[in-house]
Formats: C-alpha cells, sequence, structure tokens
C-alpha cells in the first residue's frame, strides 16, 4: 500500500527510515497458511498503526510515506520528520509478534531490521507511488542473518545514530525506553552475499510495548522542521 503524494518520478532523494519485517520461513508454510497468516498479520499491524495514530493526533501519511509488500513481509518508508523513531516502530512490531505466535502455532516469528537511508518515489506501471534505492537493499541485508535472535532487532549504524538523535530531540522517549528495559548489543559486523560488510546492533525491550509516534505538537529541531513537509 503506497499513499499517492506525487504523480511524476521525484529525482530528489528522501533520507529517512526504513523497517523491513520478514516473516520466518514463510515459503516453507502451505498456500492456505500464508494467505490466514499474511491476512491476520495485515489486518493487526493495520489496527496498530491505526491506534498509535490517534494517540498521536498525526494523520497517517505524516508518520508513513509507504508500506511496500515483499512477499514474505513489508517495507515500511517513515516520514522523513520521524527519522530516528524506526528503531522504536520495529521493537512495537517485534513486540506485537507475540500475540501473534498466541494465535497460530506454525508461525516462527519475525526477523526486523532498520535503516536510515536513500530512497526515491517513483510511479508505478498501475500509476501509485512506490519506491526503489540503496536505502531498501541496505535494510534488506540485515534480515539475511539466519541466526538472528527472535524478539531483538537489527539496527544499522546509522538507524542507531538516527535513533540517538531522536532521544536526545524527545526526553519523554528516552525516559520511556529506560522505563521499558531498553538495551542494546555491542556493534556486530558481518559479510553479506555480496562479500560488502556491514555493521549494526540489535536492540530489544525486557519490558515491551506498542509506543506510538510523538504528538502533533512535538518540537522539531530546525533540520528536522526542514524535512516535515
Amino acid at each position: 500500500m503506497i499513499w499517492k503524494q506525487h504523480t511524476q518520478m521525484n529525482k530528489r532523494p528522501i533520507e529517512t527510515d526504513i523497517v523491513l519485517v520478514d516473516i520466518i520461513d514463510f515459503s516453507l508454510l502451505s498456500m492456505s497458511n500464508q494467505l490466514e497468516l499474511i491476512s491476520y498479520i495485515s489486518q493487526s499491524y493495520k489496527k496498530m498503526i491505526h491506534k498509535m495514530l490517534k494517540n498521536s493526533g498525526i494523520p497517517l501519511e505524516k508518520m508513513l510515506q509507504g508500506i511496500i509488500p515483499t512477499g514474505d513481509g513489508f517495507y515500511c518508508i517513515l516520514h522523513p520528520s520521524l527519522r530516528g523513531f524506526g528503531s522504536i516502530l520495529g521493537l512495537s512490531f517485534n513486540h506485537f509478534s507475540d500475540f501473534i505466535a498466541r494465535e497460530y502455532p506454525y508461525f516462527q516469528g519475525l526477523r526486523v531490521a532498520v535503516h536510515t537511508g536513500n530512497v526515491y518515489r517513483f510511479e508505478d506501471i498501475l500509476g501509485h507511488d512506490n519506491f526503489v534505492g540503496d536505502g531498501l537493499n541496505e535494510c534488506a541485508r540485515y534480515v539475511e542473518i539466519k541466526n538472528l535472535i527472535v524478539s531483538t532487532v537489527f539496527i544499522s549504524e546509522t538507524a542507531y545514530e538516527s535513533l540517538q538523535g531522536f532521544l536526545e530531540d524527545h526526553s519523554d522517549f528516552s525516559e520511556l525506553l529506560t522505563k521499558c528495559e531498553f538495551r542494546h548489543s555491542s556493534l556486530h559486523t558481518f559479510t553479506d552475499k555480496h562479500n560488502i560488510q556491514h555493521s549494526g546492533y540489535l536492540i530489544w525491550m525486557r519490558q515491551g510495548g506498542i509506543i506510538p509516534p510523538p504528538k502533533s505538537d512535538w518540537l522539531l529541531t530546525p533540520k528536522r522542521r526542514m524535512n516535515a513537509f
């Protein structure tokens, strides 16, 4: 699902948070189980996102630029003004996976990755807005690790830096993560299938929860204000 904003290709890159949710071993399920599971996840996350928007008092387009299905999951492209919030959204997605497991015993869990990078918006064959760019490809590298610990989110170095900047701007979120016993690993470096090195951190909360974005009257730094429209 993409929210229509432009009718022509935008040659200016958008630097923002990208969240990738990948369903573990989805392709190994029967077609009926795939349909059952992806339908439940789609509807559940839709309700979760709308509840987050209601709590924050912001419209959908000010939180997400779009959602791109991948077949066994989806990308979330966040609004640039929320750069740094992507890691927190990833933690919320991961927390909700516990409820999915209770409904469907064959559900093996999620791999969730977050990266701050560049994407381009373009108009696809059907006339809908879509996205392409190195940011998507980079984010995908972080879910390729097969032994990724369940209940953690793997975030790139740039996503970690964005998270730190977001928490500096929003001390209330920093306090909330402290209450949720937010933790992160040491820097982890790995080599992908193209023999390219990447580095990032595993993050998790010992007291999980679903955390909505800042309210509509949040104070933006000058840099973030420039990206708010």
